[in-house]
């Protein structure tokens, strides 16, 4: 069943037409990656879909009652409303028969009518059937397992109105995850995820039950998610029955075939209009002039009109001409990190950190948000100072730094400024680098606030390529850039005769340019020599093999000697035995209650069930405290 439709859509912004004649179909349970240069108008039609903005012409259909969800502007919650309460929120019927049914059990507990309680027992049991059947009972396992996956444990208890962006769009994307929306429009959903919880993203998309539509770069993760690919290039869009890697085999040979169809019309065209020539010109010669030859030529002339004309395909699209030379080569050793320890508020990221980064290296670095990727570049760039231990750069070391945060401060300034700040040049020279960089004409005097994220990307990439680096440390340099340009900056990274050394969550970006993986993980740094897919699996074979080592060292430890911390985790894992008991049997009282007639018995079941629920509540806050 069609789920999403449209029909010769088109849109139009300030004069410029992004796309038109837009026609295509979105079936229940596909799985479609919406793919497309920067600015070739998919984030537009994406919107449009979500019904936030309207089509110029045409229309869209959505499948009747139809649930969609699109995560586009951060909502607002009240000052004190914790994370928990937002992802709460996505279960709010289910909290509204919730609240009922402790209504009809309150009501129940004092009622003493015979025939008012068996009413009040009925509807109890009908709001019971519909609160089990719709998942109330499994509401927080549901929020724990996009808790677990997104990596946002540690933001449960704050205030949503005090996190950042980053975190704000995290907890967006889980609260839109838990309501479940027939039609899933996703915006590059991983920007802000680390690699464990990209990995575990696209397992939840495999298995999600509607329909998704997911704009992203990263290949990876389209490869493992999607079934179909919509292709958005020069206000067209092209739709192919496969997964990444597929569509990109299935446009080459699509493009081939239409760049062989060209070139053969181009012969016939070429041809007739010769024909056509030779025709005049015998018909002319002839004396008295040839008419039927003038009726020939004609005829193939109306014939050539006619001709549905085939547009020469786009084989090279124009993408950032980049070349990165480094500069006079540093020493062998470039970064030496030596039992450095860093904490922040008494909270340790790491301690007794050992890297040894030499000369042409290239290295990445990987872990979890929260475990310190960010601050070991600021100590490597020397804008932190280790609580222990000794950071040192070589000799002859020249630092080029891209942030994920490129030109963040800077509200005036153009383009062309910005650059010539970094690079000495005559705005001449300045404009001709640009357009390199896909700055055209007036685009140099654009403000740098008016620029999107891929945009400041080129930008600050423009500036790196001129400047005199021998050692680049890159902090998420594929966010933004489309997928062009992504490859246009591996094929020059690759180039570099540096070192290089670069935080990211890119899977194939990994694979494809470093061999050599530090990890870092519960305060330690693990290095492995081989690309991402050689050191996760090493890394998951140190946590197989410290599992029995810690049940081992437990065993051999005597219960008088043995430290606060073990006695603590075992309680509380009696703790939380204890209240999965107690859940069972508040859950088998709520049955019988359905089930019972006699008001004393049922007062009393409920009185039982009271006690339990507020032992449950002791229970929990002790686990807390603990």
């Amino acid at each position: 069943m069609i789920v999403c439709s449209t029909n010769k859509i088109a849109k139009m912004y300030g004069g410029n037409l992004i796309f038109e004649d837009i026609s295509f179909e979105i079936k229940e349970k596909d799985r479609v990656g919406l793919v497309g240069p920067n600015g070739s108008g998919k984030s537009t039609l994406i919107r449009l879909l979500a019904g936030v903005e309207t089509p110029d012409s045409g229309q869209i259909h959505w499948k009747k009652g139809a649930k969609i969800g699109y995560l586009e502007q951060i909502p607002n919650y009240h000052d004190q409303t914790t994370v928990r309460n937002v992802l709460k929120s996505a279960f709010s019927p289910l909290l509204q028969i919730e609240e009922k049914m402790k209504r009809l059990e309150n009501e129940m507990s004092m009622e003493t009518n015979a025939d008012k309680l068996e009413k009040l027992i009925v509807d109890y049991g009908n709001l019971q059937d519909q609160f089990t059947i719709k998942g109330g009972y499994e509401i927080e396992s549901q929020i724990e397992g996009i808790v677990h996956g997104l990596n946002i444990p540690l933001l449960l208890e704050q205030p949503f109105s005090q996190l950042s962006g980053g975190e704000k769009t995290k907890v967006g994307l889980g609260l839109m995850l838990l309501q479940r929306p027939d039609l899933l429009l996703l915006d590059e959903p991983t920007n802000h995820l680390d690699l464990m919880a990209v990995e575990w993203l696209g397992s939840f998309l495999q298995e999600y039950s509607g329909t998704v539509l997911i704009i992203s770069h990263d290949r990876y993760f389209l490869d493992e998610v999607v079934n179909k690919v919509m292709d958005l290039e020069d206000g067209e869009i092209t739709s192919y029955h496969t997964n990444f890697s597929g569509f990109f085999k299935e446009k080459e040979a699509r493009l081939l075939r239409e760049f062989q169809a060209y070139e053969e019309q181009q012969k016939k065209i070429k041809k007739m209009k010769e024909a056509i020539k030779r025709l005049k010109d015998w018909a002319n010669r002839a004396n008295p002039p040839n008419a039927g030859l003038h009726r020939r030529a004609k005829n193939m002339e109306r014939a050539l009109k006619r001709m549905e004309k085939l547009q020469l395909p786009t084989l090279n699209r124009k993408t950032m001409n980049l070349q990165m030379d480094g500069s006079d080569r540093s020493g062998n050793d470039v970064i030496m990190l030596k039992e450095v320890s860093k904490s922040f508020q008494e909270h340790l990221l790491f301690k007794d950190i050992n890297m040894y980064v030499t000369y042409q290296e290239r290295v990445a670095v990987i872990g979890e948000n929260g475990t310190g990727k960010t601050t070991l570049i600021k100590l490597i760039l020397q804008q932190l100072d280790p609580d222990k231990g000794e950071v040192r750069l070589g000799s002859n070391v020249k630092v080029g730094y891209l942030s994920q945060h490129i030109f963040f401060n800077m509200k005036d300034e153009t383009v062309i400024e910005t650059f010539r700040d970094a690079v000495k040049v005559s705005e001449g020279e300045a404009r001709h680098i640009l357009a390199r960089f896909m700055f055209y004409g007036y685009a140099v005097f654009k403000k740098i606030t008016q620029l999107s994220g891929g945009e400041r990307m080129r930008l600050r990439l423009a500036q790196m390529m001129y400047q005199d680096f021998n050692l680049l440390i890159l902090d998420e340099p594929t966010n933004h850039l489309d997928i062009e340009s992504r490859e246009v900056l591996e094929e020059a990274l690759d180039d570099f005769q540096g070192t290089i050394l670069a935080v990211s969550h890119d899977r194939y970006f990994l694979n494809k340019l470093f061999s050599k993986i530090y990890w870092i993980e519960a305060k330690k740094l693990y290095c492995f020599e081989g690309n991402y897919n050689w050191a996760k699996d090493k890394m998951a074979e140190l946590r197989d093999k410290a599992v029995p080592e810690r049940v081992e060292k437990k065993k051999k430890t005597p219960v008088q000697k043995e430290p606060s911390f073990i006695s603590k985790r075992v309680g509380n894992k009696n703790l939380e035995k204890e209240l999965a008991l107690l859940e069972e049997h508040i859950i088998e009282l709520d049955q019988k209650m359905l089930n019972m007639k006699d008001l004393a018995l049922l007062q009393q079941l409920y009185q039982e069930k009271e006690d339990l629920e507020h032992k449950w509540e002791e229970l929990c806050d002790q686990l807390e405290e603990e």
